[in-house]
């Protein structure tokens, strides 16, 4: 009797090798993703945060450069809370668009308060000036209402509240100039 198994052929060896590798590289990708963003990958569309539909605790924070920042819920004027960090990649190309966007708009009673989040007061303060920030910033070094009241892990994120400190809204990551409007726009309703 003779043996009817044919050796492998070198392309097939050679077509699985490239798959290997294939999938090495696809892991290794997702693992520099996963490293660059702190493990928090998004495309803006993720379900929303469970606090939403709540009504949300008034803060007051030290102001990045003085003073004080409290919740503008707190004197009945809905809000957006756009919050970031010197170090966070996406903040650097969000902020100076969502800066420009704002000094060119006036947005009524709806007060807009970014929050320096689990930063350094020196790179924050660098970072606001070279991004062109003039709407008030609260310093939340210690992530009182970062990860305290908002429960957020990563930044960028952005927060909409009503009047009556009801939280309407959450986007997670940088957020695009047409969602911060509609978000805006909701807010006046």
């Amino acid at each position: 009797m003779s043996d009817t198994t044919s050796p492998e052929r070198p392309s097939s060896r050679k077509k699985r090798l490239s798959i290997a590798i294939g999938i090495v590289i696809a892991v290794i990708a997702i693992v520099v993703v996963s490293i660059f963003t702190g493990g928090h990958v998004t495309n803006g569309n993720e379900p929303t945060n469970a606090l939403v539909g709540t009504s949300v605790a008034t803060f007051t924070l030290s102001g990045l450069k003085s003073g004080t920042v409290e919740a503008p819920w707190k004197s009945h004027h809905a809000a957006v809370l756009i919050f970031f960090a010197s170090y966070c990649g996406p903040c650097k190309s969000e902020m100076p668009k969502v800066a420009k966007y704002l000094r060119h708009h006036n947005e009524g009673s709806i007060r807009v308060i970014g929050v320096d989040a689990l930063d350094s007061r020196g790179p924050a303060e660098t970072f606001v000036k070279n991004s062109g920030v003039t709407f008030p910033i609260a310093f939340d070094p210690n992530g009182t209402v970062t990860t305290g009241i908002f429960q957020f892990a990563y930044v960028p994120e952005t927060v909409f509240v009503s009047a009556e400190g009801i939280l309407k809204q959450v986007y997670y990551g940088a957020i695009p100039k047409n969602v911060l409007v509609k978000g805006i726009a909701a807010l006046r309703v």
